[in-house]
């Protein structure tokens, strides 16, 4: 009966995973292929738009609030847009992974005024409030009271001033109506059912979702404090080009090859699963990218990348603890159910301290910030369903159907335990030289005028040069030939190229220099490469790194490692388990930081997804450390010292360490080494922070755990206790069963001899 069970089981994980699999590559009806994601301007390209202001005078504040507004809906369409100002008088928009400019243009909106009329009886119209009162207009639906009906709506939500105003216009205008003005056009007129007061109404009876949209985003668009002009819609090329896509994408490939031949190797048959089940994640990430309209650039495949991290980590964890349980001379089919279970403390502690982190950023991080966090979460929830669903129903169902030798599972290699405690003097003293080392250097840089860091002009704004070749080079040809000659003029190879669709026109953004630097790069490129000089329009660009998104990635992070320090806290129930995993965690940041200002590495939005990136992953490997300790604790029958334990803990997840962190290391360095520059200056920080992780969480955590929580035997955490208890009952119930069925096969035995 299991090895009927066991077939149908493997049978439907098959077909399940080839219909996704066969989506994603070639898609069902149009949708789910994987060439139907939304790539970012970095990798595909979209749509760029350029606005002007028409006022004859206006301040400075005033510009900064509606080029800060266009960005807020620039990133309601997609979040990795890029909106940022082109001089004094233009703001450029950038929405990605779009081709119609006509149609991005209108999903946007047209920038004008909105205003709340009223008609009065001499003629005279009155104003109640303008855009400005509105802080947000959102398309829905819902269901009628009466009818049951589907009507589709417009949801308002006014600013404080805004809501008393249209307190007092629905006071005064009970069943009349009130026009929503659009430039003059009326584009709206609902009629007032009763005074509205709390800052919020609905406009309903509305004819389609299409014409729900259109209002709300007029509505949303008609805030803004300056009147603007759209001088430019058109299509842009990627920065990257399809080469530099294909190669990572071939990269990714072999890493992931790699990482399967490696846990072949090392697990055999769970390697084997394991591999599957990497798989089955990858196609599952696919499907959930074109599900959810997700735009990918380079900070998502930061999250993709984190997150096969993670599966290889659960995997890892899991199939050793089925070794260890094999080693302690634990039968093959016991060993299998103990290693899950052991396991899924350690893995579920990790993926939710990290799935807290990618909430916190999705909730309270914008732009680049929030891809980044929503291919995270993504990713880790596929990773922790293909580690403890599917893999589980598969190693189960090949024991079940005979693969039950300890050989094909292998045993752990029992290590000497290694005095990581008695060396910590040694660790901090590294890891302090290596931070004020680097602190001092970028110190250094400060006073000459280098700055601290060497920003991009994603940060740091720069000079716009746009102008017409006489042949249309390829994005490649452009990259390969002329950006270096471009960087030996400027002596920076922070250089963005961008080529207008269905034109010889770049767009080239480049570092601030002076008009004597700027006037050479234009010769040479008249002289070298056919340009046309008449065309070439040069303008000031600020940043596409907002303030607000900077000052909004720094909150998020603190507040996510705040959430994350209060679960451990809770998970452990003491806080030094907190302080010291939050400790470690500050600390690779701060190696991180370290590497971008030693090396010189650009700082750009790369920067961001880099840190966050490690935030996440580092944190992951010192709680499967704390687990063993935590385990290790609530099972002291040989009353050891809090020291003695976490050096047995940390020798004895020593495996799991290295294995997860080379595997994660793998896959990131074949895209570093197959890479185009901008993309080897993204992962190369990602391997240092994989190093460092690996080390602080071996080295720092563990000795710091032992320095501030020399009473942590004293308090052990009574919910674990509860786990524990509760495992010790299952253990026993198994064990009392396997006895029963001995006893019955015994008996059996017995009477067939007495039939006989």
């Amino acid at each position: 009966m299991k090895k009927k069970s066991s077939i149908i089981k493997l049978v439907l994980i098959l077909a399940v995973f080839a219909v996704g699999l066969y989506t994603a590559l070639f898609g069902i009806g149009g949708y789910g292929s994987a060439k139907n994601i939304i790539l970012g301007l970095d990798v595909r390209g979209g749509v760029s738009i350029t606005y002007e202001v028409t006022n004859d005078s206006f301040s400075a504040e005033d510009f900064a609030d509606t080029r800060k507004k266009l960005e807020d809906r620039a990133n309601a369409l997609s979040t990795e847009s890029e909106v940022y100002a082109e001089g004094d008088r233009r703001i450029v928009v950038n929405i990605p992974g779009e081709t119609d400019a006509e149609k991005t243009l209108d999903r946007l909106g047209q920038p004008g005024k909105i205003e709340f009329v009223t008609h009065n009886a001499d003629g005279s119209d009155k104003v109640w409030l303008t855009g400005e009162d509105i802080e947000s207009a959102t398309a829905g639906e819902r269901q009628d009271d009466l009818t049951g009906a589907t009507e589709h709506v417009v949801s308002l939500k006014m600013t404080s001033d805004g809501a008393t105003a249209f307190a007092e216009a629905t006071k005064e205008n009970v069943g009349k109506q009130i026009d929503i003005v659009y430039d003059g056009d009326v584009i709206s007129s609902p009629t007032v059912q009763e005074e509205i007061t709390g800052g919020q109404a609905e406009i309903n009876n509305i004819e389609s979702a299409d014409e729900a949209e259109y209002l709300a985003t007029m509505i949303r668009i008609g805030n803004l404090k300056l009147d603007l002009e759209t001088i430019s819609h058109r299509t842009v090329g990627a920065r990257l080009g399809a080469e530099a896509l294909s190669k990572s994408l071939m990269a990714g490939l072999i890493g992931l090859l790699l990482i399967c031949v490696f846990m072949i190797v090392i697990y055999r048959v769970p390697g084997v699963v394991a591999s599957f089940a990497l798989a089955f994640y990858t196609v599952l990430v696919l499907l959930f990218l074109n599900l959810f309209n997700m735009t990918l650039t380079l900070p998502g495949i930061a999250g993709i990348i984190l997150g096969i991290g993670m599966a290889v980590d659960a995997n890892v964890i899991i199939y050793t603890r089925i070794r260890e349980e094999i080693t302690a001379g634990t039968r093959v089919g016991d060993a299998i159910k103990d290693g899950f279970y052991k396991a899924n403390s350690a893995i579920i502690d990790g993926n939710v301290t990290t799935l807290i982190a990618a909430f916190v950023l999705m909730l309270r991080g914008s732009g680049t910030v929030q891809g980044f966090a929503q291919t995270l979460a993504v990713g880790i929830l596929v990773s922790m369903f293909t580690a403890l669903v599917i893999s589980r129903i598969i190693v189960n169902a090949l024991y079940n159907l005979g693969v039950k030798d300890p050989k094909y599972y292998g045993r752990e290699r029992v290590r000497k335990t290694i005095d990581f405690v008695g060396k910590k003097k040694i660790f901090f003293s590294i890891s302090i030289i290596v931070i004020a080392a680097s602190l001092i250097i970028g110190g250094v840089n400060h006073a000459a005028g280098r700055g601290v860091f060497n920003t991009s002009i994603e940060f740091s704004g720069g000079r716009s040069l746009a102008v017409d070749f006489d042949k249309a080079y390829s994005i490649e040809e452009f990259t390969e030939k002329v950006v270096p000659s471009i960087a030996d003029i400027i002596g920076s190879n922070d250089i963005q190229a961008q080529k207008e669709t269905g034109s010889n026109r770049y767009t080239i953004k480049m570092k601030d220099v002076d008009e004597s630097t700027m006037s050479k790069v234009q010769d040479m490129l008249v002289q070298d490469y056919g340009a046309d000089k008449d065309t070439m329009e040069e303008s000031y660009i600020s940043s596409t790194v907002s303030n607000e998104m900077t000052k909004n990635a720094i909150s998020a992070t603190i507040i996510a490692i705040i959430c994350m320090l209060l679960y451990i806290w809770f998970r452990f129930n003491n806080i030094r388990y907190a302080a010291s995993a939050i400790t470690a965690l500050c600390h690779d940041v701060l190696i991180l930081i370290g590497f971008y200002i030693v090396s010189r590495t650009t700082v750009g939005t790369a920067f961001i997804a880099c840190i966050l990136t490690i935030v996440g992953y580092s944190i992951n490997a010192t709680i499967v450390i704390f687990d063993r300790i935590r385990d290790t604790v609530n099972h002291n029958v040989d009353h050891k010292d809090f020291v003695t334990i976490t050096n047995e803990s940390i020798t004895t997840t020593l495996t799991r360490t290295i294995n997860t962190s080379l595997t994660t290391f793998i896959s990131v360095f074949m895209i570093f080494v197959l890479g185009v520059p901008s993309i080897q200056e993204f992962t190369l920080p990602i391997m240092v922070g994989i190093v460092a992780g690996a080390y602080s969480s071996v080295c720092i955590t563990g000795p710091l755990l032992c320095v501030i929580g020399k009473n942590v035997l004293a308090v052990p955490h009574k919910k674990n206790l509860g786990v524990t208890a509760n495992y010790t009952k299952e253990k026993n119930r198994r064990k009392s069963e396997k006895a029963a069925k001995k006893a019955r096969a015994k008996k059996a035995r017995e009477n067939r001899k007495s039939a006989k």
